[in-house]
């Protein structure tokens, strides 16, 4: 089953799953303590916004910290498509912009759809941003065992030490290494 893509492995599909229930409980105690404002949709709002910022803190911040294999892949999957998939919602947002519009409030839900898609991607980059000037991306030493490419499907940002000496104390080691999407050993994934 090692060979097999992730959707099809049962740990994986058991960490989105239970990931998204939690998420999308979570989506719905917010949004019966957050009231709407003047039939501004405020709670899908502002999940929407809280989940874009918080994916790319999330996604940003693994990928600096290696490959997406081991406890990063499983913390991705269940905080990515998992939690924040099941906490922020399209569908309601779709669903609102109709309703408002089929109201005759075409303003509200314009701007609704509009703000709604442009302050998500900003928010997203904003958490990239974040993510990317709170977590240090590792250092590799040039030719080292993990400045290549070390899956098929990953590639380390490292950036390489500036010397080509043997690597210095506190260079980085991947602790997942022998965890790889594409080894023959199995274990978690």
């Amino acid at each position: 089953m090692p060979d097999s893509p992730l959707h099809l492995r049962p740990l994986p599909v058991l960490l989105v799953f239970v990931g998204g229930a939690v998420g999308t409980v979570s989506r719905y105690l917010l949004g019966l303590v957050i009231p709407s404002l003047n039939g501004f949709p405020l709670p899908t709002f502002l999940v929407n916004l809280v989940g874009a910022f918080t994916l790319g803190v999330l996604l940003e911040g693994l990928l600096r910290g290696g490959n997406d294999v081991g406890w990063r892949q499983r913390v991705r999957l269940l905080c990515g498509p998992g939690f924040l998939g099941g906490f922020t919602t399209y569908s309601s947002l779709s669903v609102e912009t109709v309703l408002l519009t089929e109201n005759g409030q075409y303003v509200m839900g314009g701007g609704y759809a509009v703000a709604s898609l442009v302050l998500g991607v900003g928010a997203a980059a904003a958490g990239v941003w974040v993510a990317a000037n709170v977590f240090r991306v590792p250092t590799v030493i040039p030719g080292s065992e993990h400045s290549t490419i070390t899956s098929t499907r990953t590639l380390h940002l490292a950036q390489p030490a500036r010397s080509s000496a043997p690597e210095p104390a506190g260079s980085w080691v991947d602790p997942d290494a022998e965890q790889l999407d594409d080894d023959s050993e199995g274990g978690l994934r």
